[in-house]
């Protein structure tokens, strides 16, 4: 199977979020299972600074954009088992961030128009384009468009993700033309019009062969008013083929075992370096060394979506609790200038840092307790399995990512990996912060034990990938993994001794219908302990 992943950023070149962690390590996963995959994003001055030497140049051509005939180069690198291919265009992307910038539109307008055009220009024409939120939604409009003048557009299907539905990319209805190149008729039929504005997501939405969300949770919020801000009844007109696929970690790079980003490392047989790790973080941010004291980390953007209303309407009740609290992120200015203040309240049992520290971050991971996230949405979260990675309990709003990722503690049977709360409210969240402090005061062992789940359990790529892999053959009339019945046909059979009889057709093995091409099934990954992983002997997959 041929895969194009097109996104505006990805791990290690350039991210600035969660998008970029995802499309860092979903396409080499996509690639281990069997897949032959190729990713396609912008030459940004960042990439260009960090792996300019490594970078091999392809070609150069010129993109029609509506009025506007624009020079593209393309290089191209290897790195796990994926050619990464990059866009260049000094004037849109030589920049010193990706995004913010008032010509975005017309940036990721040229991207989009680019990738399309120069699909020849790749190693292998792609089966499936899997694109990304609003920046890389023209890609499946402009393949519908285009395809209606050449035919070689039609025999590529596409899949668009939304990774959170708040950011659409709305413009002006009038710069259809001009900005987009597209014709009249995308606005006037309702493809890509919603409340009066030219919304990209919409129109990728609807266009799309398929479309996936980051959670399987995620996926049925989307179609609540509520969380789909104002999307709803797309998302409800497009169930027939909408999927939650849930994310997952890199679990190498997050790994306490062989993290140099940390001071020390520990793993599940041995978690005294996680106590080291404690210690460390108390005397980096000045709080009272105290390895009977849990500390509570936050590190989030400090944004209203992320919760952090309720931790401001109980904060002096929340530092009533024999415990620690560490914060850091950047964000909304009434969200700084209250916790600067309330740091400052409570010295030596608080500390806030208002920046983007990816050193402290990791530190914050190793060597606090546990790990508060009480979003009101969160399309999938990774903040709470690299905690749980790092033997960090989260405390979890039950919303999106978080629900399907962190299984409320349960004391009767000492089962669950993490505390939860349903309701959006702050006497909830105290309420369950409090019985997770005194977990770990009261009774250790138990808190060990609970660490541990969480520290087993499985965030790896590998079962998000074959959802995702699922989900690109049935759109190609196929079926993922490959039947043991067909790869086994396809090997070489011995002649059997003359005595012996062939077996009968009956006794064959049944070979799995193919779905219909239109018609996907919708996958759910979820999490679970490495305890339920694969069993130990697997047969090697391919997918052409």
């Amino acid at each position: 199977m041929k895969i194009l992943y097109v996104t505006s950023e990805a791990a290690p070149f350039a991210k600035t979020g969660g998008l970029g962690d995802v499309a860092g390590s979903l396409p080499p996963a996509l690639a281990k299972e069997g897949a032959e995959v190729a990713v396609a994003m912008p030459l940004y001055r960042r990439v260009r600074d960090r792996f300019g030497d490594q970078l091999t140049f392809e070609c150069y051509d010129y993109v029609d954009l509506a009025w506007r005939h624009i020079y593209c180069g393309l290089f191209s690198m290897k790195k796990d088992g994926v050619t990464w291919y990059f866009f260049d265009n000094e004037q849109d992307f030589d920049r010193p961030e990706l995004y913010g910038y008032l010509d975005d539109g017309e940036r990721y307008a040229f991207f989009s128009r680019a990738v399309v055009r120069m699909l020849d220009r790749l190693a292998f024409w792609p089966e499936v384009i899997s694109a990304n939120d609003w920046q890389t939604a023209l890609v499946p409009i402009y393949l519908k468009d285009d395809g209606v003048r050449e035919d070689r557009y039609r025999s590529i299907k596409t899949v668009f993700t939304v990774h959170n539905i708040e950011y659409q990319g709305r413009f002006n209805p009038y710069v259809l033309g001009d900005l987009f190149g597209l014709d009249p008729g995308w606005v006037q039929d309702g493809t890509m019009l919603m409340d009066g504005d030219l919304n990209l997501l919409k129109g990728a939405i609807l266009s799309a062969d398929a479309v996936t969300t980051v959670s399987p949770t995620y996926a049925n919020e989307l179609k609540m008013a509520y969380f789909a801000h104002r999307l709803e009844s797309i998302m409800r007109q497009c169930e027939y083929k909408l999927h939650g696929v849930l994310n997952g970690i890199d679990t190498t790079a997050f790994d306490p075992a062989t993290d140099d980003r940390i001071a020390y490392n520990y793993s599940v047989k041995d978690m005294s370096g996680k106590a080291k790790d404690k210690a460390e973080l108390q005397r980096m941010l000045g709080l009272r060394e105290d390895p009977d004291m849990p500390i509570v980390g936050l590190v989030s953007r400090l944004v209203s979506h992320k919760g952090l209303d309720l931790v401001c309407e109980v904060i002096h009740d929340m530092m009533g609790l024999p415990m620690q609290l560490v914060m850091l992120g950047k964000g909304d200015q009434k969200y700084e200038e209250f916790f600067r203040w309330a740091g400052q309240q409570y010295q030596g049992r608080m500390a806030v840092v208002l920046d983007y520290n990816e050193e402290l971050s990791m530190a914050i991971y190793s060597g606090a307790d546990l790990f508060l996230m009480p979003s009101r949405s969160e399309p999938c979260g990774l903040s709470q399995m690299i905690a749980m990675r790092y033997g960090t309990v989260p405390v979890v709003r039950e919303t999106g990512g978080l629900r399907d990722t962190v299984q409320p503690y349960d004391a009767l049977r000492d089962a669950g990996n993490g505390y939860s709360f349903a309701n959006y409210s702050s006497g909830d969240m105290l309420y369950v912060l409090r019985a997770a402090v005194y977990l770990y005061k009261d009774y250790p062992e138990a808190f060990a034990r609970l660490r541990r789940r969480a520290m087993e359990s499985d965030f790896s790529w590998e079962r998000s990938a074959n959802a995702y892999l699922s989900i690109y053959a049935g759109l190609r009339g196929e079926v993922w993994p490959v039947p043991e019945a067909a790869e086994e046909e396809a090997a070489p059979v011995e002649d059997a001794p003359a005595a012996e009889e062939a077996p009968a057709v009956e006794d064959a093995a049944p070979v799995a219908e193919e779905a219909p091409a239109g018609d996907a099934v919708p996958v759910v990954a979820d999490a679970a302990p490495k305890s339920e992983k694969k069993k130990a002997s697997k047969k090697k997959r391919s997918g052409k």
